[in-house]
């Protein structure tokens, strides 16, 4: 049995305790980084608990030899997508693909990810041309999170948070220019 696999079968009863679900464990170089869910997200508050009780059940267990460090986070606006359910949990979004090296079409893609079922999925770049990818061709893909526009510097926007300074100091942008 693997170290993931072995870290896997310690983890999850804790998780199911925690109401967590296991996203991804990640076992390099003395990190184990596992990633957790649930529906609605998962707080600070939760992550320290199911760390608190990992890190207790993986020392009793002690799946490895040596010291490593944990690792226990959510997997974040920008999401690795490993397994096909995490493929099939993010159609509709915006994801970016890496293909393998000697994949017939363009090596990276971005676009909408229109399917997905247990062979493969299907996405939609800008260009509108829906492209089929089998598994085994993805070299790495991820969710992509798209911030919305930023508020330009000296804008309308900042002249409003200024009149709301000074309103709070008490005195009237008026009054303000009177004392210059």
């Amino acid at each position: 049995m693997s170290a993931t696999e072995q870290i896997r079968e310690i983890v999850m009863p804790v998780l199911d305790s925690c109401a967590l679900e296991l996203y991804d464990i990640e076992h390099d170089r003395g990190v184990v980084k596992i990633l957790v869910d649930r529906p609605g997200g998962v707080d600070l508050d939760v992550l320290a608990g199911a760390t608190r009780l990992i890190s207790s059940a993986l020392d009793e267990l002690d799946p490895f030899p040596g010291s490593y460090s944990l690792e226990v986070s959510s997997p974040g606006l920008e999401r690795p997508l490993r397994r096909p359910e995490h493929f099939e949990g993010a159609v509709g979004e915006l994801v970016r693909i890496k293909c393998r090296a000697g994949f017939e079409g363009e090596r990276r893609v971005r676009g909408t990810l229109a399917s997905a079922d247990s062979a493969g999925i299907e996405i939609q770049p800008d260009d509108g041309h829906l492209s089929r990818i089998a598994y085994a061709d993805i070299e790495r893909a991820e969710t992509v999170f798209e911030w919305g526009p930023s508020p330009k510097p000296g804008g309308k926007d900042s002249r409003k948070r200024r009149g709301k300074t000074a309103e709070r100091s008490g005195q009237s942008r008026e009054q303000k220019a009177a004392k210059s």
